[in-house]
């Protein structure tokens, strides 16, 4: 097992004070220092976590029995190169899972209501709007643009249905001077950051105004400007990536961070391993976000991995960890925010696991009921979505209602529509670009791919889509 050390003061500020069991009930400091107790079935996340492992002698396979104390004498410890260890006359091996599951930090129920005794960030009320109105923005673009492609106007689309509040809310909590290596299912972030429909529609149909040049896929966004880094289709390659990028910043002494999204499926990669090590190791400051939303493509998580999800495994790599409700936009937001400033602050990993549920298909190319039940999809879309349960909590502050739904609804479903018929109107990237932004000056191998290409379009006009310019 494993002992948590909190530093708690208040919600932003980190000090070593009041020390908590992982699995065991918050205790209430009554001290000065803003103490805290933990809400029934949930977990907080205001501050950060450091694993301590114990020792325990064992009678039974996998059982846990009472810390053995011992005393730093040359019969008691062994000084290895990575630290002195304590010697034991009890053979033990560590149990392949603890007897509880890590908890899951939430801030609202499923009525909007935030729990008792629950401590979190909170957020103004222009926050707030503008953070459901981008999670609707999300909702609303996701159905236009996927009945686009059913129509064939786009040839791929993919979703954040369910995910709308790890979008947003980790998003919200970043600064425009952190990194961001992205999956695929983070569209929200980069709207948040300031990326305008027109030029998620551009991307889309990979048109002449696409920062992409019409050379990814689509739902393959980027900004140089927007500190956004393009997606890229082979998974978990973004992740030691970041933790390159977080390097870096340290290098620079930047006070920024990288953060990089993945799903569940990732961790069953190398590169998720091998970047936790590395991240450890240097001491980088990147925030790891894992949307852990039960499903990669087909593949359900127990049949993805045996251990208690994903956030268990930072503590084997030396990584700071939490779970947090990722249908949860406040305690998504609180999580980040603290993962962020511990990551700059003390120059370390902060791996994020997200709770979450895909509600819709893979992507346009999957049918999830194949593989999952209806009832089950229906379930996590109404009863558990992310922006219902939001909603909820700002209409009980009184900061919306039905009129307002209405108009925001309405304006952005007219936003998208423009953005698409604009987007569909502008002629596509100059075939030459095919071959450019890559060298200075174009090798000799790479004129002779053009002019092949050029040469077969002349012979073929009809062969060859005619919107592209040659």
């Amino acid at each position: 097992m494993a002992n948590l050390i909190s530093k708690s003061r208040k919600f932003n500020h980190f000090l070593l004070n009041t020390k908590v069991h992982l699995l065991s009930p918050f205790t209430t400091s009554s001290s000065g220092g803003g103490g805290f107790s933990k809400p029934t079935g949930s977990f907080s996340g205001e501050s950060a976590a450091i694993f301590r492992p114990e020792r325990y002698q064992s009678g039974k396979a996998g059982e846990q029995l009472d810390t053995i104390d011992y005393e730093e004498d040359e019969n008691q410890v062994m000084d290895f190169p990575g630290g002195k260890v304590p010697i034991t006359p009890q053979m033990k091996f560590i149990s392949e899972s603890s007897e509880k599951r890590l908890p899951c930090y939430r801030v609202l129920d499923d009525d909007g209501y935030p729990l008792p005794g629950t401590i979190f960030e909170e957020v103004s009320k222009e926050l707030a709007i503008k953070m459901y109105s981008s999670m609707v923005t999300l909702q609303t673009m996701d159905t236009i643009f996927y009945e686009a492609q059913r129509q064939g106007r786009l040839s791929f689309y993919l979703t954040t249905a369910g995910e709308e509040a790890i979008n947003i809310a980790s998003a919200a909590a970043l600064s425009l001077d952190d990194f961001v290596l992205p999956q695929y299912r983070e569209v929200g972030v980069i709207i948040w950051r300031g990326y305008p429909l027109e030029q998620v529609a551009n991307q889309l149909f990979g048109n002449k105004f696409d920062y992409g040049k019409g050379r990814q896929m689509p739902c393959h966004h980027g900004s140089n400007e927007l500190n956004y880094l393009t997606v890229s289709s082979p998974i978990a390659t973004q992740i030691p990536q970041a933790v390159g990028v977080a390097y870096s910043l340290k290098m620079e002494k930047k006070e920024a961070c990288a953060v990089t999204y993945f799903g569940d499926g990732s961790t069953s990669e190398g590169d998720f391993h091998a970047a936790l090590n590395f991240a450890a190791v240097l001491g980088a400051p990147v925030v790891f976000i894992c949307r852990n939303n039960g499903w990669a493509i087909s593949t359900p998580i127990n049949q993805q991995f045996r251990s208690d999800g994903i956030a268990s495994r930072g503590q084997a790599y030396g990584v700071r960890s939490i779970r947090v409700d990722g249908n949860d936009a406040l305690a998504t937001y609180s999580a980040i925010r603290a993962a962020r400033k511990m990551a700059i602050k003390e120059q370390r990993p902060i791996l994020v696991e997200a709770m979450t549920y895909r509600v819709a298909h893979h992507s346009t190319s999957d049918d999830s009921t194949k593989y999952r039940p209806v009832e089950e999809i229906e379930h996590w879309k109404t009863a558990k979505s992310p922006i219902s349960k939001f909603r909820k909590y700002i209409q009980r502050n009184g900061w919306w209602n039905d009129e307002n739904e209405s108009e925001l609804r309405r304006d952005i479903r007219k936003q998208v529509l423009e953005a698409i018929q604009a987007a569909e109107k502008v002629e596509k990237p100059s075939l030459t670009d095919l071959f450019t932004d890559v060298y200075d000056k174009m090798p000799l191998n790479l004129q002779d791919q053009e002019k092949s290409v050029k040469d077969s379009v002349k012979r073929s006009p009809k062969e060859y889509p005619s919107d592209v310019p040659i």
